[in-house]
């Protein structure tokens, strides 16, 4: 066997480190939500407006990045996402008001939405014929990013003095981050120009780009609900706060594992429709089992769901694996993010509507529940073999041309 040669691993390490840092942006407020808001006298309607700019920077910086990595190059516009993510996370913390940490805040999730669509496109370009072990791989230090803020944010801010050093030090490692690429940025006047570019509307306009933005939807509500209202379904459960929180990073947790597996698996299957809904099954049985026994079996279900959420690295290494091209791949990676997350929006906002109509966890759960229900559905359309540059419709009365096989 061939011995990778060092621009090999220098992607691999770029997009490892990448990886790592496309998930504290968001779920780094999330345990010191409370003493963000007494350090800047915020309100409950902006703090709501800061848990909900996540799900938003996907939506609309997510739709921008094939166009954005067509002008400045992949490479390159990755570098600048890592440095918005930098400077986001870094000078938010030396605020005293909510607009400027709104503001910085999005320019972080910015960065981070932008370089979590074009993730897949890289995977394509430097890795075409290992796109489900390369997926397992940045997914698993994707999962390892989202654990660690979940349970690393507070320790750091009891150790340094406050929660301004518990966020700012997700920029030191954004930082880190940055160096493996300036070592690739000069690659990017080396990339041929595509015959024919393959448009977010053109996507958009496809059945399998249409079913890729719902299945990523539905699956995005799942994990968007359970990180942000679990852990308080636990606490009324009279869990508290503490192992509540540790409930929630379990759960994150489990998908570490899972993460490493999964893709590498689903590329290797000749159906992956069992495995697909084996997976969605998982949910099933965790919300029924929170229905019936929340606290005593809570470790249960907690391992349960977030073998369900192994979902997400599944859904990444679909998009890679329904496209040919690089350009493909960043087209259909961006609708199917940017109209996703838009879908997963609702999902928080009404169940916690929900709970509050119903001054329970009952009613809210039947509804989670019935959101996984369109899941295998959508996941057996997608796992038949496909390339979403078949189902292009001509521009100008012309037959778009073939991919490369």
């Amino acid at each position: 066997m061939a011995r990778p040669s060092r621009r090999t691993v220098l992607v691999l390490v770029a997009l490892v480190v990448l990886a790592v840092n496309l998930r504290p942006a968001a779920v780094s407020v999330g345990p010191v939500l409370d003493e963000v808001r007494d350090g800047l006298g915020m309100s409950g309607t902006t703090a709501g407006l800061l848990t909900s700019l996540p799900v938003l920077a996907f939506a609309f910086f997510g739709a921008l990045a094939p166009a954005l990595a067509s002008r400045v190059g992949l490479h390159r516009i990755t570098l600048v996402a890592l440095g918005c993510v930098v400077v986001g996370l870094g000078t938010r913390v030396l605020v005293s008001d909510q607009a400027s940490f709104l503001v910085l805040s999005m320019l972080a999730l910015a960065g981070m939405a932008v370089a979590n669509v074009v993730l897949p496109s890289l995977v394509k370009l430097h890795f075409p014929d290992r796109v489900g072990a390369v997926t397992a791989i940045y997914t698993t230090a994707l999962s390892i990013g989202l654990t660690a803020a979940l349970w690393l944010t507070v320790p750091i801010s009891d150790a340094f003095g406050d929660w301004r050093n518990g966020l700012g030090a997700w920029a030191v490692l954004a930082l880190v981050a940055a160096f493996p690429w300036l070592g690739l940025v000069s690659r990017d006047r080396h990339l041929e120009r595509p015959q024919r570019t393959v448009g977010y509307a053109d996507v958009l306009r496809t059945r399998l780009g249409l079913a890729m933005a719902l299945f990523f939807g539905f699956q995005s509500i799942q994990a968007y609900v359970i990180f942000g209202w679990f852990a308080t379904l636990w606490r009324d459960e009279g869990i508290s706060a503490t192992h509540a929180g540790l409930l929630v990073g379990l759960v994150a947790a489990t998908a570490i594992p899972l993460s490493l597996w999964a893709p590498t698996r689903l590329v290797r299957v000749a159906d992956p429709r069992p495995m697909l809904f084996a997976i969605l099954g998982c949910y099933l049985v965790g919300y029924v089992g929170m229905l019936v026994a929340p606290r005593s079996l809570a470790v249960v279900w907690a391992v349960v769901i977030g073998a369900g959420t192994t979902t997400f690295p599944l859904v990444l290494t679909l998009i890679g694996l329904r496209a040919r091209t690089p350009q493909g791949t960043a087209a259909l990676s961006s609708v199917s993010q940017s109209v996703g997350y838009l879908i997963a929006a609702l999902g928080p906002f009404t169940f916690g509507a929900v709970h509050d109509a119903t001054n329970g966890w009952t009613w809210p759960l039947l509804l989670l529940l019935a959101t996984v229900v369109p899941l295998p559905f959508l996941a057996a359309y997608v796992a038949r073999p496909a390339a979403v540059e078949d189902q292009l419709r001509p521009r100008d009365g012309r037959p778009a041309a073939p991919a490369a096989r």
